[in-house]
């Protein structure tokens, strides 16, 4: 639920300077069957932007009386730009989170993106290459990121999404991840969307290849 909204807040720039957005998502994964709120944030300015998203998964395990948030994960990421035409923007970013049983490790990230599209922002590509420390894991690791948004039928429709690409040393032998999470959406109006998402990973959330769709709704403030 990450990260995609990037790519549709670049089309908005010429209408808004600030816009964020609440998701609810109800995953049909195998054996997980629950409840995830994202809430995103992203303000630009003529410094660069900001942006940052909070995701909470909600445990649907009957057996379990405290059946409430089970997983809570944040990122925040700046970028940094000296001209209104500059299309490469250097940036940071932080992430951490916590989970029923096992702790997400802080990460840190610093390098580079590079922004790709048309005239009107129907269109748009942003690629990130970073460096990546991830505490008590990696001092030196590294992450590539892609983050799309394609918009038709008069911004009716909207097919966003984002891959992430990483080494990160997991319990069960591998050394690399990958994470992608496509979403599409009907637009409604300008406030509510609906729409689904289809996390699909390999060596993520355990080990090997896992697709999770979801059904879901957008309000964007």
């Amino acid at each position: 639920m990450k990260r995609v909204f990037i790519a549709f807040v670049f089309s908005l720039f010429a209408l808004s300077s600030f816009a964020q957005n609440l998701q609810v998502h109800y995953d049909f994964g195998e054996d997980r069957k629950m409840v995830t709120t994202t809430l995103e944030m992203f303000k630009p300015d003529k410094y660069g932007s900001t942006f940052f998203f909070v995701d909470f998964d909600y445990s649907s395990d009957s057996r379990n009386i405290d059946n409430g948030v089970s997983l809570a994960y944040w990122e925040i990421a700046r970028s940094f730009k000296w001209n209104e035409t500059q299309k490469f923007e250097p940036r940071i970013e932080f992430n951490s989170g916590k989970a029923t049983g096992f702790q997400i490790e802080n990460a840190w990230l610093a390098g580079g993106q590079y922004t790709f599209n048309n005239d009107d922002f129907s269109k748009i590509l942003t690629v990130q290459a970073n460096y990546k420390y991830i505490k008590d894991k990696h001092d030196a690791s590294f992450q590539l990121t892609a983050v799309w948004g394609l918009h038709f039928m008069n911004r009716k429709l909207s097919f966003l999404g984002f891959a992430d690409f990483w080494k990160e040393d997991m319990f069960w032998g591998t050394e690399y991840r990958f994470l992608t999470e496509p979403q599409i959406w009907y637009n409604i109006n300008q406030n509510l969307s609906l729409g689904s998402e289809i996390e699909i990973s390999n060596n993520f959330a355990e080990e090997g290849f896992l697709v999770c769709p979801t059904l879901a709704a957008k309000w964007t403030f």
